[in-house]
């Protein structure tokens, strides 16, 4: 019998091409990110996870096309109760919800955060979450970033999205500005593990798991880039932490976006909306996604929030007074070398 407080756990996944040959440990590293590799390994070495109905060794080695399953008891270490928090909820049925979570809201806890948190929030909507891990959740974004993110309501719906996630056959696409200008769009193709140093940040590691980030520039502004930002892997702070390799940080970021830039010339009122913006200006704005139970295609969008929105439409503003500025300092130029006698030739 479990434990007063133990969560069922029950995992299954299909091994993709990508993970063909890896051991089986390896495997569900990647498979069920939620979990540490060494909690993997108890529960291989436990008995609790099969490879194609067969019990399993840690070193097997996996093939595309076979099934692995876990069946495991995890007790939680913090106690989450419901909390009466609003929630912004997109789509409801009786297999998922879909929320737009707001900026400042943690999405379950943990140290440092026991309450007051989406799951707390999720389990006072709907008190039957409370037999799902994590009441649902199977994907996360960071506290302060905003958007849309799915969450299962029955054991079957959890298990199909988990296993969606994992093959890559959840679209999510997000909306960054980045500080400085990129030219064009691109790829970033870097692992992300732990910093080596500092234990609470992440970093591009060699030893890390993969993580793939695709990006496309959306709009330019003299000292900044919104970006649109695809990914295919859900590593934490992966945007995050793969912008600031880059060297073109997400703006606002406390933790990797470094000391705050402001464009030349900038107005007060641009200056004051640039060092109020205390969070990383990262949006989860589009969601795509198969039903678990229908199989239909589900498409939802989120708008930009007002801080976000606020902030992008002043350095459009700035950005045009710039062009403004350049264009009559141009004028300026040429009417001077006029009255100078020089002859402008325009074609050249």
């Amino acid at each position: 019998m479990a434990d007063d407080g133990a969560r069922q756990i029950h995992l299954s996944a299909e091994i993709g091409s990508e993970l063909a040959g890896k051991r089986l440990d390896q495997a569900l590293a990647r498979l069920f990110d939620d979990y540490s590799r060494s909690r993997l390994q108890a529960w291989i070495r436990e008995g609790r996870v099969t490879l194609n109905d067969r019990s399993a060794a840690q070193r097997d080695k996996v093939a595309e096309g076979d099934r692995v399953e876990l069946r495991a008891e995890e007790q939680d270490q913090i106690e989450c109760l419901p909390q009466d928090i609003p929630l912004d909820i997109v789509y409801e049925d009786e297999h998922l919800l879909v929320i737009d979570k707001p900026a400042g809201l943690v999405v379950h806890p943990a140290a440092g955060n026991p309450d007051r948190t989406l799951q707390n929030a999720l389990l006072y909507h709907d008190s039957s979450l409370a037999r799902l891990p994590r009441a649902g959740i199977v994907h996360r974004l960071d506290k302060d970033t905003t958007g849309l993110m799915v969450v299962a309501k029955t054991p079957m719906a959890y298990q199909r999205l988990v296993a969606a996630l994992a093959a890559r056959e959840i679209h999510r696409e997000y909306r960054a500005l980045v500080v400085g200008q990129l030219r064009t769009g691109g790829t970033i193709d870097q692992p992300i593990g732990r910093h080596p140093t500092v234990r609470t940040r992440m970093a591009v590691n060699p030893l890390g798991k993969p993580a793939v980030t695709h990006y496309r520039v959306l709009e330019r502004f003299p000292a900044h880039t919104l970006l649109g930002v695809q990914l295919e892997s859900g590593r934490t702070h992966q945007i995050r932490v793969h912008m600031a390799h880059l060297r073109h940080p997400v703006f606002g970021d406390p933790v990797y976006g470094g000391r705050l830039q402001l464009p030349a010339g900038a107005d007060e009122e641009l200056k004051t909306l640039m060092r109020g913006f205390q969070r990383q200006a990262l949006h989860a704005r589009r969601l795509i996604l198969q039903h678990p139970a229908g199989g239909r295609e589900m498409r939802f969008e989120s708008p930009l929030p007002p801080d976000m929105a606020e902030l992008l439409d002043a350095l459009r503003a700035h950005a045009h007074h710039q062009a403004e500025e350049s264009a009559i300092d141009e004028d300026a130029f040429y009417a001077a070398m006029g009255e100078q006698g020089w002859e402008i030739d325009e074609d050249e």
